[in-house]
């Protein structure tokens, strides 16, 4: 059904893909996944010997090779040749990128730092945007995390720390606004003494390499829900059956509690302008004064922001609507 069925409707015609998956459906990545490991393990891994690294994300592959660059281009090549569908674009070198890491052999030691597009713009959400201020502090903070996480020295991290300093300068943060967010991320690890030094930096690699063998092991929120969704699929039909019982038939207390919490929360969403900075402010005021002193009191009063449409929701449908598809005005292709 996935494979042969998938069709779509562009200017008033029917089209059926007849090789590979739709992009964006959910069971296309789950094929491609399930492919490229039944490729991998039929060709490139009876390659490799056992002392090697190896990698791959869906369709992106890197590996170590400790033989001679021809008898790898064979090998490559042989590759290439042994499923029609795959076509391999492959590049040998001492250091190369693999998704946003940069892998470099130095003399037999492997480093990684962050990878940086050489066409890339640097270019994040601007300080001037419309945006609440908890988004500017997340792109801080993606970006330190990111940095700490890739970079095996405290060189590289250097390095990174101060192109992500650029990066927020030429999008218009304040000087002082990122020293404030770096003393705030770093903070967080008891290290050191932030305000003992006029710029917030990792003052040696001793305190570097804490934050990053802290940091580093840490899963994603990817890679948890990735985690917690296996180990569900690998439950027994009939266990998973009679756990899905239990937990709609015997409701723990931390449940129960939550719901009773909930009632007694009134959440209000509001779309996010600058100009109305005050307006959560204002609005706990008026409400406070008109319910004080009456039943509606002991009901807290939570008010929240909503992101302004971004340009991809508001120009992109990615379905079409369902009464367009009833019509039966399409025209026969010729």
């Amino acid at each position: 059904i996935v494979i042969e069925e998938s069709v779509f409707v562009y200017r008033n015609k029917y089209y059926q893909q007849i090789i590979g998956g739709a992009m964006g459906s959910p069971f296309t990545l789950t094929l491609a996944n399930i492919f490229m490991w039944k490729w991998e393990k039929e060709s490139i891994c009876k390659e490799l010997h056992s002392l090697e690294l190896y990698g791959r994300y869906i369709d992106d592959i890197f590996f170590t090779w400790n033989d001679t660059k021809e008898n790898l281009e064979q090998v490559l090549e042989k590759l290439n040749n042994h499923h029609p569908n795959i076509k391999l674009e492959y590049k040998i070198g001492q250091s190369l990128p693999f998704l946003d890491v940069l892998l470099t052999n130095n003399n037999g030691t492997l480093s990684t730092s962050v990878y940086r597009k050489p066409a890339a713009e640097p270019y994040v959400v601007p300080f001037t945007s419309d945006h609440p201020q908890h988004i500017f502090r997340n792109i801080i903070r993606t970006a330190l995390l990111r940095a700490i996480r890739y970079s095996s020295t405290f060189e590289a991290f250097n390095v990174e720390r101060r192109n992500i300093r650029l990066m927020l300068l030429y999008n218009g943060y304040p000087s002082t606004y990122i020293n404030k967010e770096f003393h705030a991320f770093f903070d967080q690890f008891n290290l050191y003494d932030s305000y003992s030094s006029i710029l917030p930096m990792i003052q040696h690699e001793n305190q570097f390499n804490a934050i990053h063998n802290k940091i580093a092991p840490t899963p994603t929120h990817k890679q948890t829900l990735t985690a917690s969704d296996i180990a569900l699929s690998q439950i027994p039909d009939n266990e998973y059956e009679n756990l899905m019982q239990v937990q709609a038939t015997n409701p723990t207390a931390t449940n129960k509690n939550k719901k009773k919490k909930l009632k007694r929360l009134l959440f209000l969403h509001t779309i996010h302008e600058k100009r109305l900075i005050s307006l959560k402010r204002d609005i706990h005021k008026i409400y406070n004064s008109t319910f004080y002193d009456t039943t509606v009191n002991g009901v807290q009063l939570i008010v929240g922001n909503r992101n302004n449409p971004k340009a991809k929701t508001e120009f992109i449908r990615k379905k079409r609507p369902h009464d367009s598809l009833r019509r039966h005005d399409f025209k026969p292709s010729k």
